[in-house]
C-alpha cells in the first residue's frame, strides 16, 4: 500500500512538471509575440504599441474604404456632369458636334470638384450630342462664331468646320453667302454680265365642284351627288433679284468653291467655260437652295427635339425652315 502511494506521488509530480514546462513554453511564445519593444518583458509600453498597431490598421482600412467610395463618387459625377477640359480639345478622339451651345457655368458644376478648370461639358439632348461652351472660355476652342457670341445655339458652317453660325441667322446667312459665291464665280470666269434671281415655288389649292352622274338613294328618293375635288397647282414666284453686275470680261481662271462645291451645275459651268476649244458665251442654271443648305429635314427634326429638350423655343421650327428652303431656288444667268 505504501509503495502504491509513493508511485502515485511520483507520477503526480512528473505531471505537474510537464504542465509547468508547457505553460512556460506557451507563455514565452505569447510573450515573444507581444513583446513589441524587445526588452524581454511585457509592460505598458508593449500594450501601447499593440494598441497603436491595431488602431493604425483600423484607420488604414477606413481610409481605403473612404478612398474607394470617393473614387466611385467621382466616377459617377464625371459621368453625370461630363466636363470638358482644355487638354481634351487636342485629343484625337475629340470631335465637335454640329450643334453647340454657348452658356454660363451652372451652379452644380461651379461647386463640383470634378469640374474645376473645365471649359464646357457634353450633354445628350434627345438624339443629339451637344457641346456646351462656357461663355468665358470661348477662346479656348479656337472657333469663330457668326455674327457674334451673344447667341445661345449655333450650327456648323457647311463649308468651314471651325465656323459656327447662330441658329437664328443660319438660313439668311447661307443665302447671302451663296449669292456672293455665285458673283465671285462669274467674276473669276471672266463674265461680262450675270444675274441671280431668287425664286420660290408656291403651291395653291382650289376647290372645284363637279356634278357626278352617280345616283344615291336617300329616303326612297334619287339624288345627284356633287363631287367636290381639291386641285393643286404650282406657280413660281420671283421673290427678288439677289444680284446683278456687269464686268469688262477677261480670260477665265478656275474659281475657288465653298458652299457650291457639290453643285453639279456649277461644276459643269466651270468645265465649259475653261474649255478653250468651244468657249461658252451664255448659260442659265437653276440651283435649288436645299442642295447646299447644310441641314437635311431629318437633321432638322432632331435639332427641334434637342432645342425643346433645352427649353429653347422660337416663333418657328428648323424643320419648317428646311421645308421652306426646299421650295426656293436661284436662277443663275451668265454671259461671257
Amino acid at each position: 500500500m505504501e509503495n502504491k502511494k509513493i508511485e502515485l506521488g511520483v507520477f503526480a509530480a512528473e505531471n505537474r512538471k510537464r504542465a509547468a514546462d508547457f505553460l512556460n513554453k506557451t507563455t514565452n511564445k505569447v510573450k515573444t509575440a507581444l513583446d513589441q519593444n524587445d526588452d524581454g518583458e511585457l509592460n505598458l509600453k508593449d500594450a501601447s504599441i499593440i494598441a497603436e498597431t491595431l488602431n493604425a490598421s483600423v484607420k488604414g482600412t477606413v481610409a481605403v474604404i473612404k478612398d474607394i467610395a470617393q473614387t466611385k463618387n467621382r466616377e459617377l459625377e464625371l459621368k453625370t456632369l461630363q466636363p470638358i477640359f482644355a487638354e481634351n480639345l487636342d485629343g484625337a478622339d475629340f470631335l465637335l458636334p454640329k450643334l453647340v451651345r454657348i452658356t454660363e457655368m451652372d451652379k452644380r458644376r461651379a461647386e463640383s470638384e470634378v469640374c474645376k478648370g473645365s471649359v464646357g461639358y457634353f450633354s445628350k439632348e434627345k438624339d443629339l450630342k451637344v457641346v456646351n461652351i462656357f461663355r468665358d472660355k470661348i477662346g479656348t476652342f479656337g472657333l469663330t462664331f457668326y455674327p457674334d457670341t451673344d447667341n445661345d445655339i449655333y450650327y456648323v458652317d457647311p463649308s468651314d468646320r471651325d465656323r459656327y453660325i447662330a441658329m437664328d441667322d443660319y438660313f439668311s446667312y447661307l443665302k447671302t453667302a451663296r449669292v456672293n459665291e455665285l458673283q465671285k464665280i462669274a467674276q473669276d470666269l471672266g463674265a461680262k454680265h450675270f444675274r441671280v434671281t431668287f425664286k420660290e415655288q408656291k403651291t395653291t389649292f382650289s376647290k372645284k365642284e363637279q356634278k357626278g352622274s352617280a345616283k344615291a338613294r336617300a329616303a326612297g328618293d334619287h339624288a345627284d351627288i356633287d363631287a367636290e375635288h381639291e386641285l393643286a397647282s404650282t406657280a413660281v414666284a420671283t421673290v427678288e433679284i439677289a444680284a446683278e453686275l456687269d464686268f469688262p470680261g477677261h480670260a477665265p481662271m478656275p474659281p475657288e468653291l465653298h458652299y457650291l462645291q457639290r453643285e453639279p451645275a456649277i461644276q459643269t459651268l466651270i468645265s465649259l467655260r475653261m474649255d478653250k476649244a468651244s468657249p461658252l458665251t451664255h448659260q442659265k442654271y437653276t440651283l435649288k437652295l436645299s442642295n447646299s443648305s447644310g441641314i437635311k429635314e431629318s437633321d432638322a427634326i432632331k435639332i427641334d427635339a434637342a432645342l425643346k429638350s433645352m427649353k429653347i423655343c422660337g416663333n418657328t421650327t428648323i424643320a419648317s425652315e428646311v421645308q421652306s428652303e426646299a421650295r426656293k431656288f436661284f436662277e443663275y444667268e451668265i454671259d461671257f
